[in-house]
C-alpha cells in the first residue's frame, strides 16, 4: 500500500498504486513523447528523465510535457531530488534511493536492480519501485536480464508496489502480471 499523507491523497489523480503504464522519456524517444502521450490510456505516467538536456532547455521541456500529461490525465514525475521535482511542479520524483531519501510530500520512485538496491528502496520507504532489467532491453545491451522467476522472487520482497521496467511492452507485461510496467521503446511510438 502507497503511504500518502492526507494532503498528498487529496492531490493524487491516479490509482493508488500508481499509473500503468509508465513512459520512460530519454533522448531516443523525444521526438515522439508528444504523440506517445497522446496514446496512452488516461491515468497513465510519464517518467522525465532528458538528461541529454542543459537545464534551462530540460525544464522548458518538462513544462510543455508537463502541460500535455494534465491535459490527457497523466501523472509526470521528474528524474531529480524531490526538491527539483516540486520546483517543476512534478507529482514526484525518480531515482536511486540514496537520492530520494523521504523528503515532505514529494511522491518517490526509487530504481531497483538488485536485492540491495530494492532494500534500500524498502528503507527509504518507496512509494514505488521501478524494478529492472525485467527483460533485455536495448538501454542496457548485454545486461543480464531478471527473467520473470527472479522478478516475481524480488518484488516479493518489496515493501511498495513495484512497476517493472526493461524490455517491456504490452505482451511482456502480461508475463509479470499483476505488476505495472514501465518503458521507454515498448511504448515510444
Amino acid at each position: 500500500m502507497v503511504r500518502y499523507s492526507a494532503p498528498m491523497r487529496s492531490r493524487q489523480t491516479f490509482p493508488p498504486l500508481g499509473p500503468s503504464p509508465w513512459l520512460v522519456s530519454d533522448a531516443r524517444n523525444d521526438t515522439v513523447l508528444e504523440h506517445s502521450l497522446r496514446r496512452l490510456p488516461r491515468g497513465s505516467g510519464l517518467i522525465f528523465r532528458h538528461a541529454h538536456l542543459a537545464p534551462a532547455q530540460r525544464a522548458r521541456r518538462f513544462r510543455a510535457l508537463k502541460a500535455l500529461c494534465r491535459r490527457h490525465g497523466h501523472a509526470i514525475i521528474l528524474a531529480g531530488t524531490p526538491r527539483e521535482a516540486r520546483r517543476l511542479g512534478a507529482d514526484g520524483a525518480y531515482g536511486p534511493a540514496h537520492r530520494l531519501a523521504p523528503h515532505g510530500q514529494t511522491l518517490r520512485l526509487i530504481t531497483a536492480h538488485s536485492l540491495r538496491e530494492l532494500a534500500a528502496a524498502n528503507r527509504a520507504r518507496a512509494d514505488l519501485i521501478l524494478l529492472s532489467p525485467a527483460f533485455p532491453t536495448r538501454s542496457h545491451p548485454g545486461a543480464p536480464a531478471l527473467g520473470p522467476l527472479r522478478f516475481h522472487l524480488l518484488a516479493a520482497r518489496a515493501a511498495a508496489p513495484v512497476i517493472a521496467l526493461g524490455g517491456m511492452n504490452p505482451r511482456t507485461a502480461r508475463r509479470l502480471a499483476p505488476y505495472g510496467w514501465a518503458a521507454i521503446d515498448g511504448l515510444s511510438r
